[in-house]
């Protein structure tokens, strides 16, 4: 009984923390006039059909999380899993590296382990990562190889080397002999982080078929994501260079990935990367900074909102 009132209070306590937060977000940093600015002599139509495009993102998220649910939390319900999704884009939306987002997500189910939820949040954004981080080291080879006039043996090498990386990781963590080596076997005895490592077993017992299905939906999101992002590009500049802006997209990505993100919703790093790489690629400033914020705004700032009224609504289910 004891337990159960205390995760209720847990769960009340994140919901107020997460509402709070993200309604300050909104006050201080959200500049209503800039928007409004920017979209003076903006393509409307592209930038409603990547609006449009949001629902597409949000879904194959939803999707990804339904899977992990089912298969690590046992959870079946639609309806706890829509806002688990939307109570997380509340809870990372004004968090640095979005951590929040993992406690968010927890605050849909009254009768998991905040441990187990925040477990099964990482693996699911895991497999975005390894996209972001696979199409983006190929695109940052190109980009070295194109720019900087880079041997194109060695930018050969380093596609393969890339190719076999990321292969041998995905063989190696599917190898049983991996999660019983001399090193995890001590940290298993240790008192101090034991339960927690317990825990992180469980990515020990994913087997080939959850983790072909999460790949190809985190590629689907993923290459949602960067159409979205070219699109903007092209809403905001008057120019067609589809591609150099879809190359610019995993670039910014990439970026966006490996520096460390200790700014709130990541603003700043994005911005500073679409700035950066679409000027390479011969556009104004401006263009790659609107572009950035307003795929925040569409992709994360927008559903927040959503998951912020969902929080504060009553939900006793």
């Amino acid at each position: 009984m004891n337990e159960v009132r205390y995760k209720g209070l847990l769960i009340t306590l994140l919901k107020v923390v997460i509402a709070g937060g993200l309604l300050t977000y909104l006050v201080f940093k959200v500049n209503v006039s800039e928007i409004l600015g920017a979209l003076r002599n903006a393509n409307i139509t592209l930038i409603l059909i990547t609006a449009l495009l949001a629902f597409v993102n949000i879904y194959l998220q939803f999707l990804k999380w339904k899977i992990t649910c089912d298969y690590l939390l046992d959870e079946k319900s639609n309806k706890k899993i829509w806002l688990s999704l939307f109570y997380g884009f509340s809870g990372g939306v004004f968090t640095p590296a979005r951590i929040g987002e993992y406690f968010g997500r927890a605050a849909a189910f009254k009768d998991k382990s905040l441990i187990k939820v925040a477990v099964a949040t990482f693996i699911d954004k895991f497999f975005p990562l390894m996209a972001v981080a696979g199409f983006g080291s190929l695109a940052s080879i190109l980009f070295i190889s194109y720019y900087y006039n880079v041997s194109v043996y060695l930018t050969g090498s380093l596609f393969i080397l890339t190719f076999v990386l990321f292969y041998s990781a995905y063989v190696i963590a599917m190898d049983e002999r991996f999660w019983n080596n001399v090193l995890f076997n001590r940290m298993r005895r240790n008192p101090r982080i034991k339960k927690v490592f317990n825990n992180l077993m469980i990515l020990k017992e994913l087997d080939q078929f959850y983790t072909t299905q999460m790949v190809f939906i985190s590629i689907a999101f993923y290459i949602c994501f960067i159409l979205q992002f070219a699109l903007l590009t092209m809403a905001f500049s008057g120019h067609n260079n589809f591609i150099h802006y879809i190359w610019a997209g995993n670039l910014v990505m990439f970026a966006k990935t490996i520096i460390p993100p200790i700014s709130l919703g990541e603003l700043g790093i994005r911005e500073g990367a679409s700035v950066f790489f679409l000027n390479m690629f011969g556009e104004v400033k401006s263009v790659g900074f609107n572009a950035s914020i307003f795929l925040f705004l569409i992709n994360m700032l927008i559903p927040s909102v959503i998951g912020l009224f969902l929080l504060l609504k009553k939900n006793d289910n």
